[in-house]
């Protein structure tokens, strides 16, 4: 079946975060990591038979849910998961607080890769942790891995936990598994453990493939909890399900009264409904949904390069979200996005939001959008940025 991202579906209006969080209706939103493309048709025909029984009371998780996150990362990614391995949650936020609380202690310091996306930062520090930073190193239109840096910063006795995006918002890689493999190496050396958020994992562009951090070695399995969920993928971010994949008992069970001491162990008779549609019937979509995604990716390179060619496009291996170097304006990112919101109305992200000194002279741009409507979006940044 041929699937059309074309369509243009009016959002504002309809209580969208990303669409309404503006009250001027002529802004047009390019920011937050929430897809314009309507879903799968497999899960909007499942929430349907489900929303026709008219009944939404407290919801019990099926085994077919777990049997389709199982069959879902076996076929497509070669990662062998037991049944009793999958923790399910609202969302990957909470489950990455959850999993934060359950293995650190306050005081102690949690590593991340700068840039990087904003709530690890909120996620640490709510726990009473400190935040500590190995900037990635830039290289052309692309980034590597300091590993030095990261080996240092993993020496300290009081770095006790990594925060890993796999794929990289907004760095925009993915990973490989060598990459994987040896930042294990070092966290396992200096009895760091390794919390993986792979919320991007099936947004990937042609010639790169994603690597689960947990599939890449027995030794990464061991040593990590892996975070994901459907609703990158399949822009079902407002159905509010995740799961948290560990294979070690024990910490699955401080993982599990972390959940419940929160409160975020329920979740709505919907998400459950909708990952199964996704894993089980909704992998064609995807694939036509990435092809989309890489000729957006496209247009936007060939549109700068026509119109804004002092700004560096960073290449995109994962992800819907571009990251582009706009030091050669000579302002801040934040006096970037007040331009483009005030003078252009389009939003945008600031790279601060991903690290004070590693997203500083960036911008994000979201590109998951019709292609039309894109490229108005970037019509309005040139008109600013270009002057």
């Amino acid at each position: 079946m041929t699937y059309s991202f074309d369509k243009d579906t009016h959002r504002r209006g309809t209580n969208s975060y990303k669409w309404d969080i503006t009250a001027e209706s002529d802004v047009l939103p390019m920011w937050v990591a929430d897809m314009d493309f309507e879903t799968a048709p497999c899960i909007t025909e499942a929430l349907r038979r489900r929303v026709d029984h008219g009944i939404f009371g407290y919801t019990l998780v099926p085994e077919t849910y777990y049997e389709a996150v199982i069959s879902w990362f076996g076929r497509r990614h070669g990662w062998s998961i037991n049944r009793e391995w999958i923790l399910y949650t609202s969302g990957v936020v909470p489950a990455l607080s959850c999993a934060i609380k359950a293995l650190s202690m306050p005081g102690e310091r949690v590593l991340v890769q700068t840039p990087v996306y904003n709530c690890f930062f909120s996620s640490i520090r709510n726990q009473g942790c400190e935040v500590v930073e190995s900037p990635l190193i830039r290289q052309g239109d692309s980034y590597s891995i300091d590993f030095d840096d990261f080996e240092s910063k993993c020496s300290d006795e009081k770095t006790t936990l990594f925060l890993l995006c796999n794929p990289h918002n907004p760095a925009c890689r993915v990973w490989t598994k060598e990459e994987l493999t040896r930042m294990n190496d070092i966290c396992q050396r200096h009895h760091v453990r390794v919390i993986s958020d792979e919320i991007h994992c099936e947004l990937t562009m042609p010639g790169h493939t994603y690597t689960p951090f947990a599939a890449a070695s027995q030794a990464c399995l061991n040593n990590s909890v892996t975070l994901n969920s459907p609703s990158k993928s399949f822009n079902t971010a407002g159905l509010q399900i995740a799961n948290i994949i560990c294979n070690d008992a024990e910490t699955r069970r401080r993982i599990d009264r972390a959940i419940n001491i929160n409160e975020v162990c329920d979740v709505n008779p919907f998400g459950p409904i909708a990952l199964e549609a996704a894993y089980n019937e909704g992998e064609e979509w995807l694939e036509q949904l990435n092809a989309y995604i890489w000729g957006n990716y496209t247009e936007l390179k060939r549109f700068f390069a026509e119109r804004m060619p002092q700004l560096e496009v960073i290449r995109l291996e994962g992800t819907y979200l571009v990251w582009v170097d706009i030091t050669a304006l000579g302002i801040t990112s934040d006096e970037a996005t007040d331009k483009l919101l005030k003078e252009g109305r389009v939003l945008v992200n600031s790279g601060t939001m991903y690290g004070r000194q590693a997203g500083e002279g960036y911008l994000r741009i979201n590109i998951a959008c019709p292609r039309a409507r894109m490229m108005q979006g970037l019509e309005r940044i040139a008109r600013v940025l270009a002057r």
